[in-house]
């Protein structure tokens, strides 16, 4: 099983589709990644020799944000906008939807479970 980025590649998996289990990696950059490192994207992880892997880990190390730092960017990003008190930040720290999307019908997934609210006694 390969390592790359302190994360263990799936083996049964083309190597465009096993980088994606890269945190900050998806599919465009994991097959922009391949073509640069001069490997085949359709080539399963374990046809891949070591050559190839320490070309990928390489590469990866050096031109990408992965990770630790990914999310550490992601985190300070939306700390930066909770501060300014900009739509997003306040609808971040709501835990609401953040770009516009319904919030009547849907959202379920953003806001949790749904609370029951008792009806009026008469």
């Amino acid at each position: 099983m390969a390592r790359i980025a302190g994360i263990n590649i799936p083996d049964q998996k083309p190597i465009f589709i096993a980088l994606t289990s890269i945190y900050g990696i998806g599919q465009n950059i994991a097959k922009d990644i391949c073509v640069k490192a001069k490997i085949k994207p359709e080539t399963r992880t374990k046809e891949l020799d070591e050559d190839a892997i320490l070309k990928l880990r390489n590469f990866i190390d050096k031109n990408v944000v992965v990770e630790g730092d990914a999310r550490r960017i992601v985190a300070m990003n939306i700390k930066r906008k909770q501060d300014l008190r900009c739509l997003q930040g306040i609808r971040h720290s709501m835990k609401l939807p953040v770009r516009g999307q319904n919030t009547q019908n849907n959202a379920r997934t953003r806001k949790g479970k749904a609370v029951a609210i008792a009806g009026k006694k008469k």
